[in-house]
This record gives C-alpha cells, structure tokens and sequence, in this order.
C-alpha cells in the first residue's frame, strides 16, 4: 500500500462525522451542555461568544435533530431559556467524540 494510500485509509472514518456536531459553534455549545446538567440562554452566550441571533439558529438546528431539549419559562415574569442535551444527543457527541480520536490515533501510527 502506498503512502498515499494509507493516509487516505486512514482519515476515513472522517467521512463518518456528525457534521451537525463537527460545526465549530454547534460543538462548543454541545460540549459546554455536556457536562453540565442544563444551561440558560444567556449562560451559553457568554460562554461562546455567540451573538443571539447566531447562538439561536445554532439551537434551533441541534433542537430539530432533537440533540438539545428547550425549556422556556417565566421567572418572575421574565422569561427564561433553559437547554439541556438529550439522550440522543449525548450519544452523538460521545460518537462525534469516540470518531474523531480514531481519526487522530490512525495518523499517529
């Protein structure tokens, strides 16, 4: 097997990744949920720099492939945003997370 043919074996299983968590903004924000219990908006904003609108449309694609779940209540009358991952998207992440050390442990050999 050549060179190039071996590189190319071994960054395959990249052709495999969630690109819906690979996307760097929707990663942070999947990561920062996972190892925490729940988040409000405006924690995940600050903690990725996100603007509303960008950190919005993230969520509402992570929401759609039911990665994140959204809670939205009233405290004191003010209204609040709570996110936490679901089930489903805890295991895309630890398979996002599980594909990607593959690909990094194959070129290393």
């Amino acid at each position: 097997m050549s060179e190039t043919e071996k590189a190319g074996a071994d960054i395959q299983p990249i052709a495999g990744i969630d690109r819906l968590v690979h996307e760097p903004a929707r990663l942070m924000i999947l990561t920062i949920l996972y190892v925490v219990e729940s988040a409000d908006f405006l924690y995940l904003m600050r903690q990725t720099g996100l603007t509303r609108g960008n950190l919005s449309s993230h969520l509402s694609k992570l929401e759609t492939a039911g990665y994140i779940d959204v809670k939205k209540e009233f405290v004191d009358k003010i209204p609040r945003t709570l996110l936490r991952l679901t089930g489903e998207g805890r295991e895309a992440f630890q398979n996002y997370r599980q594909d990607m050390l593959q690909v990094l442990e194959n070129l290393a050999d």
